[in-house]
């Protein structure tokens, strides 16, 4: 059992308590308030003076699939040899032991969605893992699959049309994307009506018919039953977009086929906020740092988060990196300099986050019941001298600046 004592503890979504204490046990958080009963065999970390929040969360990142300062053999994000590949999962090529996680916990980093990248239309299935280093990934997951990674725009484009191939064009993306649907409806109707072939046939078996006929199954297609997952909304459509009319043909294609869609990066996402939130659309804004460190990036990048939650959208920073997730307070800090309320800066970088992961049952604010993911910071997050002096990830120390 741990109690943080004594801080200025921020639950993102019930207010700040000062001085406050926040109780851990199990790995759950236990107790939260002013006058909490600490137990006398509990381990006794005082905040005084600091700041108390939940860990911090990436909700769009690349860490563990794409490693800084090492060769193509640690490179293992992006499958570019084919435009749709919803079959493929960021779980098979996360490295648990890159070195990039441990600077995520130091920095206050406890949970990230990691995704493939935009190479390709259709990506693969992103994962949503805790970052305290572990020896398998399986021991890091909070959420798998996490939603499936597509990407409209300048970047499938590029790949292939290089190599010759749709899609090569606007027009091609989009075309693409929608056969790819329809086919996985057409292979859900076939498993719909085999599943109701089945039920009729094990109805004449149990009524006695010596004669009944057992219906074959249709062969299976990993592709497919992927992109099922997310015609049933069983998985958010991620789709990358920059411009405006990117992000407003992957509206288009998500209210054809009912998906339940969540724009990445959304950089023009200004020009059109009032659609995006009139249709409750959430997206993961950034990254703001590098905001010239590709061509389809604007200026207006630091100054859109706050220009899309002024309008009513729900907001999530991201970093779009890999050990430079560690900035992520830095991207915060930056939008609310560019006018984003510190509020909702705040909870850009935790619980709207976690909403827009999916996980915020478990992440993203500090609750009685909720994971015990807790960071104490030696002064406000945004500030660019602050230090993280402990982080707890589901209850362990996972840092500790004085070791």
């Amino acid at each position: 059992m741990i109690a943080i004592t004594n801080g200025k503890v921020m639950t993102i979504t019930q207010g700040t308590i000062e001085p406050g204490t926040v109780l851990v046990e199990g790995g759950r958080i236990v107790a939260i308030g002013k006058e909490v009963t600490i137990p006398e065999d509990a381990e006794i970390f005082d905040a005084t003076g600091k700041v108390v929040m939940p860990g911090l969360i990436d909700a769009h990142c690349h860490v563990g699939i794409f490693p800084e300062g090492l060769g193509w053999e640690y490179s293992d994000g992006n499958e570019m040899t084919d435009p749709i590949t919803p079959h493929l999962r960021a779980l098979d090529a996360v490295h648990p032991q890159d070195p990039a996680f441990a600077e995520l916990v130091a920095a206050g980093v406890t949970t990230v969605l990691t995704l493939p990248g935009s190479g390709n239309l259709i990506g693969g299935q992103g994962v949503c893992i805790k970052t305290a280093p572990k020896p398998s990934v399986e021991q890091m997951v909070v959420l798998e699959p996490a939603g499936m990674k597509m990407a409209l725009g300048e970047n499938p484009k590029r790949v292939y049309k290089d190599q010759k191939k749709t899609p090569s064009t606007r027009m091609g993306n989009a075309g693409l994307l929608r056969e790819a649907l329809v086919q996985a409806q057409n292979y859900l109707y076939k498993w719909d009506r085999y599943e109701a072939e089945l039920s009729a046939y094990e109805a004449k078996v149990e009524a006695g018919d010596e004669f009944a006929e057992e219906p074959k199954p249709p062969e299976r297609d990993l592709k497919l039953e992927a992109l099922s997952k997310v015609l049933r909304r069983e998985m958010k459509a991620r789709v990358h977009a920059h411009r405006a009319d990117d992000m407003l043909t992957a509206v288009r294609i998500a209210e054809e086929f009912n998906l339940d869609l969540t724009l990445e990066h959304a950089t023009e996402g200004y020009k059109i906020a009032d659609i995006l939130a009139a249709k409750a659309i959430p997206v993961t804004a950034g990254p703001i740092l590098f905001s010239r460190s590709k061509p389809e990036l604007k200026d207006m990048m630091p100054k859109n988060p706050g220009l899309l939650s002024q309008a009513g959208v729900q907001v999530a920073i991201q970093t779009d990196e890999m050990s430079a997730v560690k900035y992520l307070t830095i991207n915060a800090a930056l939008a609310v300099r560019e006018g984003m309320t510190e509020e909702d800066a705040l909870k850009a970088i935790t619980i709207n986050a976690a909403k827009v992961i999916g996980v915020e049952n478990r992440v993203g604010s500090l609750e009685v019941g909720k994971d015990a993911d807790v960071v104490v910071f030696d002064g406000h997050p945004f500030d660019y001298r602050t230090v993280t002096e402990l982080v707890l990830v589901n209850g362990e120390v996972a840092y500790l600046r004085e070791e």
